[in-house]
């Protein structure tokens, strides 16, 4: 069954994305981030700068689009639709929904900042996630 994890407070979304993944890369783990096209473009955009001396592994994938094999190894997929992601070890999602297709992922986690309309849709998410029996982890992201 997965394993759902929430970590509330954080900042800004995107940073603490960054610094997760860049955590979970140092760990060799394979992660597929989800959430509004938007918002994985704004992520692109963030892993390319996020640290000066080194470089978070990752892939943009379009609507639509299938990972080409060269790019197989990367450990970092970023795709707005779960159908034929490349990774299912561990899935972030930055959506306001749980995203369709979760429970195939060993692990799914939920960033949680202090804007309350964000609040209120990881409450959502949190029901619907307990409805259906999974155990959830709260984490909450220090100051």
């Amino acid at each position: 069954m997965t394993r759902v994890s929430f970590h509330f407070n954080a900042p800004h979304r995107l940073d603490y994305a960054c610094r997760l993944l860049r955590k979970a890369t140092r760990q060799n783990a394979r992660i597929t981030v989800t959430g509004p096209t938007a918002l994985l473009a704004e992520l692109d955009r963030a892993l390319w700068s996020f640290e000066p001396t080194e470089f978070i592994p990752h892939v943009l994938l379009r609507d639509g689009q299938s990972l080409p094999e060269r790019l197989a190894d990367t450990p970092v997929c970023l795709a707005a639709a779960l159908a034929g992601a490349p990774h299912h070890d561990v899935l972030l999602n930055l959506g306001a929904e749980s995203p369709a297709g979760f429970e195939s992922f060993e692990r799914l986690i939920e960033i949680v900042s202090t804007d309350e309309a964000d609040r209120a849709a990881a409450r959502s998410r949190w029901k619907h996630y307990a409805a259906r029996g999974y155990a959830i982890e709260k984490h909450e992201v220090p100051a």
